[in-house]
């Protein structure tokens, strides 16, 4: 008996024997995290920024520049048509454009630099440093989403050879794009400073290695994820009071006088009632907690992240702050437990934060003098 087919099944003679069934992908061996349902997989930076338009490209240019600053004296951006060939530039000193600098070329292009593409560029390079208004850059580095091509990479690489297509490239690529207003030939004085210029400043650098110093700065996790690295363990506090604790330290003193209804001069004092002994021991571990978490993220969040999150504690116990008390001693109580009682879900630093955080965070606001304990 011949098997009945589908009379809409292709046939499976000729050209259609090439189909097959397609079988469904297998399960993922990992579970999903919650982000990733309402999200989808994460995107490597590295595809992020290929598709930046202009103004994204700015923007991230403008936040990794922030991590140079602690390698140069000032790190400047220079803006309007007529740049000179200098895009973000590095001083090492006070003598900024006649000193020891770098300059860091951070076009956007669609696709990887062509050496006709940063022909004009070197050309105004050697073209205004020959005029003397500024002197030649330690380094000149090229930055772009996808890099520089392979042709570029390998004259960057070697500089004789960039000198000489460059110099070659010069009357149709380069003579008529440095200055709107005159045709700059490759003769004379200036020939003579070009074939003895040091080419070797002129430099690749990767996307990836843009990316890694984007990652030192506080803007990578608000522009590609991945969350807060593990949180180092907070130690003790020191045994010495230090100056940033007089506001709160005074204030709770107030508050344990206000209780006690006797005078509480010092810590000394409060060996007398171990309660209130131990009671402070345990908030000034909060403060000193809360402390390691602003400290924790300074460099990791951008500005302003922390202080949020104060905002949101603040805003979680005014009331309770406000609200009667029998003295001092029991507001402090009742303000940090609805502290501790604050959720944080929205915060991007609510994952972080600890109930000694919360609790340590009341007493941030205390020397900020945005919470009293006592009337």
């Amino acid at each position: 008996m011949t098997a009945s087919r589908d009379a809409d099944a292709p046939s499976m003679d000729g050209a259609s024997a090439d189909f097959a069934e397609i079988a469904p992908p297998l399960p993922s061996p990992t579970m999903l995290s919650p982000t990733q349902v309402q999200s989808g997989p994460p995107i490597e930076p590295l595809v992020r920024i290929v598709i930046y338009d202009p103004a994204q490209w700015e923007t991230f240019v403008d936040e990794w520049v922030s991590s140079l600053k602690t390698k140069y004296h000032k790190v400047l951006r220079y803006t309007g048509a007529n740049d000179r060939g200098i895009d973000v530039a590095g001083f090492e000193d006070k003598n900024y454009l006649q000193g020891v600098w770098d300059n860091y070329q951070c076009k956007h292009y669609r696709d990887a630099i062509t050496p006709g593409t940063a022909w004009p560029e070197i050309g105004k390079m050697l073209w205004y440093s020959f005029r003397g208004e500024f002197a030649p850059p330690r380094a000149y580095y090229f930055v772009a989403p996808r890099g520089t091509g392979t042709t570029l990479t390998q004259y960057l690489t070697n500089s004789p050879a960039l000198k000489a297509a460059l110099i070659e490239a010069w009357p149709k690529a380069v003579a008529d794009k440095i200055t709107a207003t005159q045709l700059i030939k490759l003769e004379g004085k200036f020939a003579e400073y070009v074939d003895a210029f040091d080419f070797s400043i002129f430099q690749p650098v990767s996307p990836r290695e843009i990316i890694e110093q984007h990652r030192t700065t506080q803007y990578f996790i608000a522009r590609f994820g991945g969350g807060l690295p593990p949180r180092p363990v907070v130690g003790a506090p020191p045994s010495d009071l230090a100056e940033h604790e007089s506001v709160y330290v005074a204030r709770l003193l107030a508050a344990y006088a206000d209780h006690t209804k006797t005078e509480v001069p010092g810590l000394a004092a409060l060996k007398a009632w171990k309660p209130l002994e131990d009671h402070f021991k345990r908030q000034r571990e909060c403060f000193y907690h809360a402390e390691a978490l602003r400290v924790f993220v300074r460099d990791k969040v951008e500005p302003g992240t922390f202080e949020g999150l104060q905002d949101e504690i603040y805003h979680g116990v005014a009331d309770t702050a406000d609200g009667d008390h029998a003295d001092g001693f029991e507001r402090v109580k009742a303000v940090t437990q609805a502290a501790q009682d604050v959720l944080l879900d929205a915060h991007p630093l609510g994952g972080s934060a600890l109930v000694k955080d919360k609790r340590g965070i009341c007493h941030q606001l205390a020397n900020e003098d945005r919470l009293k304990w006592t009337k």
